[in-house]
């Protein structure tokens, strides 16, 4: 798919990050794009960007509001596609959507942890099964889906679990891979990529919690959903007793804002490099070179990637962040 002019897209997870930036990109080419996420906030402030960039004359963009790990919504939000664009295809399908809580399945609730599986990779396979028709209707068509660098790396480094996320991506890592073989049987006018970004700046941190429990932009956190930022700033050392709500709130914005800021990869450069990897009809995109050096030495030697060693050069983001500077 070179050209996505004229083209009809679906972005899941395009509230935010990556996929509102790849929403940004698509519109300016003059691809009509239907946008899927929880947050109607998130959306809004898409298409307010959208069309401040400058859309190209009649390019249509509509959201959604789509719980990615609800098969009823999805079929509703493919319905809805079809109604607002008249017609029964789809071209471009990018499965984006995704969240970063339930870390431990020693500490995490088992309702933590399944809801991140659900939504990062349930989101995923039941994407593509609900569009996969719509895609293969088209005349040329093409599925992406955003795994991770801890789809083949289980850790943020320093040891530390990541398990609901990093199973989820795993996941999604193999099912795309099986996919690209399935289609190149059942429907080979249809590619597929597996995305794998390294460490990109998007507000994955402050959003995770949220969508994880079900919580509204406008509400305000829950007194469990402040226990468990009051962990996590106890466990960075510092003294959480000593911090009203509105401190620790304020912290938790503070150290959200330095993830998405010391990243090495900005979400517009990972969008770009995403699109461009379709262009040239990649089915393996890795984003950063971060990502590249991490596939790299996991590849030569994966007996030793969960050594204490092996976090001198890839451990928490800030290290990366520096690294790449």
């Amino acid at each position: 798919m070179k050209d996505f002019s004229g083209r009809i897209a679906v972005v899941t997870g395009g509230g935010s990050g990556i996929g509102r930036e790849l929403v940004r990109l698509l519109v300016a080419e003059g691809c009509h794009v239907a946008i899927a996420d929880v947050s109607p906030a998130g959306m809004a402030e898409t298409e307010r960007l959208c069309r401040e960039d400058g859309m190209p004359q009649g390019t249509r963009i509509v959201s959604i509001v789509t719980d990615v790990s609800q098969e009823d919504q999805l079929e509703a939000l493919r319905e809805q596609v079809a109604r607002e664009f008249g017609t029964d295809h789809v071209n471009l399908l990018i499965n984006n959507a995704g969240i970063g809580a339930g870390a431990s399945m020693f500490v995490s609730s088992r309702e933590e942890w399944e809801r991140t599986f659900s939504i990062t990779f349930g989101g995923v396979y039941l994407g593509t099964r609900v569009f996969l028709p719509a895609v293969v209707a088209s005349d040329e068509g093409w599925i992406v889906n955003v795994s991770s660098v801890n789809g083949f790396w289980a850790t943020p480094g320093g040891g530390n679990p990541n398990s609901a996320y990093s199973t989820a991506k795993f996941a999604v890592k193999g099912f795309t891979e099986s996919l690209l073989c399935d289609l190149r049987v059942n429907a080979p006018h249809v590619g597929c990529s597996l995305v794998m970004p390294g460490f990109i700046g998007t507000d994955i941190i402050a959003n995770s919690y949220r969508i994880s429990v079900g919580r509204d932009d406008a509400e305000a956190p829950s007194a469990s959903e402040l226990a468990v930022m009051r962990a996590r700033i106890a466990k960075r050392g510092m003294d959480e007793a000593a911090m009203s709500d509105a401190q620790v709130l304020e912290l938790e914005t503070r150290m959200s804002d330095g993830y998405r800021m010391t990243a090495p990869t900005t979400a517009a450069e990972a969008a770009k490099i995403i699109l461009d990897g379709v262009r040239a009809g990649e089915w393996r995109i890795l984003v950063g070179e971060d990502a590249h050096e991490l596939d790299a030495k996991v590849r030569a030697n994966p007996e030793a990637a969960y050594d204490p060693d092996f976090f001198v050069l890839f451990g928490t983001p800030e290290l990366v962040g520096q690294r790449a500077k």
